[in-house]
């Protein structure tokens, strides 16, 4: 039985709950490789259900091939719903993802440095980089503080932009509903409580839109160049001038993006457009990997067009997506939701 998408009334809101099943498989666009864009990997994806084991806890794969919740999920109690159709796309190699963390037993090869080193222009090698990630566990839990979806419960995820269009759009309670609340770079819940709510559980940050954190809430560095590593390393080492001190947080709860994750979006959910994905699509698709469902608040322009934050008062009424392919990673996010992989809440 098909379900319904999300729907958004009068603030009353029914969510989209995708857990994992060990006798259903769905495959959406990034392990398709029937040379098409992810549009059309989306379109073309028919309808229909098989037997298929789930593969690895943190594989992006799993985190998608998903049903809704079944009644009595114990996960946060959360409203069951009727199972969907599961949507099968015909592909020709099944392309897992990456680990989306960097730990102690994994670096990114060296093909995936060269993609990241070009992001900002890093002209230090591949041993540099290397030599810091070993740095970097000498400090930080060797493996992150993460679990992968699973099949016998219902963990949810809020994605938490910060586009203007959460102003007035009072989901502040439906966002501290979920079990896992990412907020973004500058993004605060003080004075936006009733819009944005007040929790948050994990915080995607780079060392230019760095802000302090409590004690409990993960600090999950975006590192774009070797210096944002070397950052993070001065930010929790006693032995470095105060002056380079970074923001405050809990060192036992920082969870630093692998490379290999960024190219793989960029590559197969973006089909390589833009230069690389923006913080926002990044975040959205990590989040597949950490929940059995997704919800995205607060992503794209407001209702007049403009691409502005919640925080702050617009002064320049241009649209702008800098060097990320913003419209394309906009119709991406709205394909996922047509396939009720995410629920998306536009706001106003």
């Amino acid at each position: 039985m098909l379900t319904h998408p999300v729907e958004q009334n009068d603030h009353t809101y029914s969510t989209v709950c995708l857990c994992l099943t060990k006798h259903t498989y769905c495959s959406p666009f990034p392990f398709c490789q029937c040379h098409m864009n992810v549009s059309q990997h989306l379109t073309r994806c028919s309808t229909a259900a098989f037997s298929s084991s789930v593969a690895s806890p943190l594989s992006l794969e799993s985190a998608l091939h998903s049903k809704r919740c079944q009644d009595g999920s114990q996960i946060g109690q959360h409203p069951s719903s009727h199972l969907p159709t599961v949507y099968h796309c015909h592909w020709e190699l099944i392309n897992s993802s990456p680990t989306p963390f960097l730990s102690r037993n994994y670096t990114s090869s060296e093909d995936d440095f060269i993609w990241w080193k070009h992001i900002q222009n890093e002209r230090r090698n591949f041993d540099s980089y290397k030599t810091t990630v070993d740095r970097l566990f000498q400090i930080f839990p060797p493996i992150p503080d993460v679990v992968g979806p699973s099949p016998d419960r219902c963990r949810t995820c809020a994605v938490v932009g910060n586009s203007g269009n959460l102003k007035g759009s009072h989901y502040g309670p439906l966002i501290d509903s979920h079990d896992i609340i990412i907020r973004m770079n500058h993004g605060r819940t003080k004075g936006y409580e009733a819009d944005v709510g007040n929790k948050t559980t994990h915080h995607v940050m780079y060392p230019e839109s760095a802000i302090n954190l409590d004690n409990t809430t993960h600090l999950v560095l975006f590192p774009f160049k070797i210096d944002d590593l070397l950052w993070l390393l001065k930010s929790f080492d006693p032995g470095e001038n105060s002056a380079n001190k970074a923001r405050r947080a809990n060192k036992d709860l920082v969870m630093i993006l692998n490379p290999a994750f960024m190219k793989y979006v960029h590559e197969m959910w973006l089909g390589k457009k833009g230069n690389y994905p923006s913080t926002g699509f990044l975040t959205l698709a990590l989040s597949t990997q950490m929940c059995d469902e997704v919800n995205v608040f607060g992503f794209g322009a407001d209702r007049d067009g403009n691409w502005n934050h919640y925080f702050e008062i617009l002064k320049n009424k241009q649209l702008r997506t800098g060097p990320h392919a913003g419209m394309h990673e906009h119709e991406v996010i709205l394909k996922l939701k047509e396939q009720q992989k995410i629920g998306v809440f536009k706001g106003w």
